[in-house]
């Protein structure tokens, strides 16, 4: 028989099958955000925005990254971080992954954040990470650490069972001064530890939900942007995005509920049972208004799948708005062409206006408070500060709900906490969590308030010289414990060549 057949020279070796059996999920979190702090108020008052609509769209500040900081610089500071908080040793570190948009380097990615670390932990006479460790970076913009975070769970459950894993988000939202998108700004990273029997949450990837679809122009970032730029005093590359805002929130809702609608099938749900069930949802936070219209949204379509019930309380919201309740379901299980509204004559247009429609009679109803707001509290004040921070966005909701329910008591053990995740271009992915039995420990050693408790109010001179990369005068605070850009290569000859490589230095 052909399946018997040897070959000369070899030995028949059995393959390993390491495959575990133990729920994976997250055992730690550790945060950096830079202490530079644009209060939006003030932000209106030297740009003539309109405050009381920023605090209620956008949130109350954002951060900017400071002189010599990159996203490595941070990525680095929070890993750092995670190490301490959580006494890992570093030798069992068998994966550490790097999820980004900001990255100032297209060769080289997580091992920067490996060697800067290596060398910190030694400093302090600690042992390194492994040296048998994966390095990976992952990008699809936002949702590059969710990709992260997937892929070291498969390593936890395939040839790396036993080990644990790191995933770091970061990222740098800068726009361009004047855009639509400045308010939105921020910068920051969070750590990640993963490993089996988690302290924390496990991870269910198997009941997870995927979508994925090419948009073409909601939010780019081309290498055209940037090439060419001089290195700032301050070693900044500024890497405004392309982006057409409407379009995006269109695409971001599109995403969330193809994605959800994957999970639903997966699982066998009732759409309309499952989100009233839910306490807590942590999604995709580029600003204040964005998931909670997501979330909305799915929830009105979730009641157009729904029983005779459902049906009823979305044809009350209907009536309300002037709609047939027919014509909105009929809207629901359509498939928009949501690409060919990237036309610019067609920008504008919405992919669901019916339901868009309804959506806002909905948010003026006395279930709005219960199925949504209530639904995202957790953590919601403390992200109202932060801005968008890209890839660490959903992780840092996440880290300050956690702590917040340390606080109130606001979840337990076993309990089913929802993640949403999104990055454009498009794709989401929506992963169920379940809080472990020991996840009081392990938040109290997250210390998200800690790190946004140093903070530093900048002017308006220091935020136009910080925004450009130039030194601003007056700011006194001085790196402590973090990582930061010494130098920038400049040589370009034959013999030697570094130019725009960074040179990094941890400041104790």
């Amino acid at each position: 028989m052909a399946g018997d057949t040897k070959i000369p020279g070899l030995t028949k070796i059995q393959p390993m099958n390491h495959a575990s059996r133990k729920p994976i999920g997250i055992s730690g979190l550790a945060a950096y955000v830079p202490p530079y702090r644009v209060w939006l108020e003030d932000w209106c008052e030297w740009t003539g925005g309109h405050w009381p609509k920023v605090r209620e769209v956008v949130g109350r500040s954002f951060r900017v990254r400071g002189p010599n900081q990159s996203v490595y610089t941070m990525a680095a500071t929070a890993v750092m971080r995670l190490i301490e908080q959580y006494d890992i040793d570093p030798t069992r570190v068998k994966f550490l992954g790097l999820g980004t948009e900001s990255s100032t380097d297209n060769s080289a990615g997580a091992i920067i954040i490996k060697g800067m670390v290596d060398k910190a932990l030694e400093a302090r006479g600690m042992p390194p990470i492994s040296r048998s460790c994966e390095v990976p970076e992952f990008k699809h913009a936002c949702l590059g650490g969710v990709y992260g975070m997937k892929g070291a769970i498969r390593h936890l459950a395939l040839d790396g069972a036993g080990g644990q894993a790191i995933v770091v988000c970061a990222d740098i939202a800068e726009y361009a001064r004047g855009s639509s998108g400045e308010p939105t700004q921020g910068a920051g990273a969070v750590a990640m530890l993963l490993e089996e029997d988690p302290k924390l949450a496990v991870v269910d990837l198997v009941g997870s939900g995927s979508a994925s679809d090419y948009r073409i122009m909601d939010f780019r970032k081309p290498m055209v942007r940037f090439c060419g730029q001089d290195r700032s005093e301050s070693h900044h590359i500024q890497d405004f995005p392309v982006f057409n805002g409407k379009y995006s929130t269109t695409c971001y809702v599109d995403e969330t509920l193809h994605a959800l609608a994957d999970m639903y099938e997966k699982r066998r749900l009732n759409p309309s049972e499952y989100l009233r069930s839910l306490k807590t949802v942590f999604m995709h936070r580029p600003y204040r208004r964005m998931p909670e219209t997501g979330w909305a949204i799915s929830y009105l379509f979730a009641l157009g799948r729904g029983d005779t019930d459902d049906r009823a309380e979305l044809a009350s919201y209907c009536y309300e708005a002037g709609v047939e309740p027919q014509a909105v379901l009929d809207e629901m299980r359509g498939r928009p062409d949501v690409a060919a509204l990237a036309e610019p004559e067609r920008l504008q247009y919405e992919a669901y206006p019916l339901t868009m429609a309804v959506f806002r009679v909905f948010r003026a109803s006395r279930h709005y408070r219960r199925e949504i707001l209530d639904k995202l509290a957790l953590g919601s004040d403390t992200m109202l500060d932060l801005g968008n921070l890209y890839t660490a966005a959903l992780p840092a909701w996440m880290a300050a709900g956690f702590e917040q329910a340390l606080d109130e008591n606001g979840l337990s053990a076993g309990e089913e906490v929802l993640t949403l995740g999104y990055g454009s271009g498009d794709a989401a992915e929506v992963i169920p969590f379940f809080m472990a039995d020991g996840w009081r420990e392990a938040t109290a050693a997250i210390r998200f308030s800690d790190a946004m408790q140093h903070a530093v109010d900048i002017t308006f001179d220091q935020y136009e010289a910080l925004h450009a990369g130039r030194r601003a005068t007056g700011l006194d605070c001085l790196p402590v414990n973090e990582f930061v850009i010494d130098r920038v290569g400049q040589s370009d000859d034959r013999h030697f060549t570094d130019l725009g490589i960074e040179y990094y230095k941890y400041v104790g």
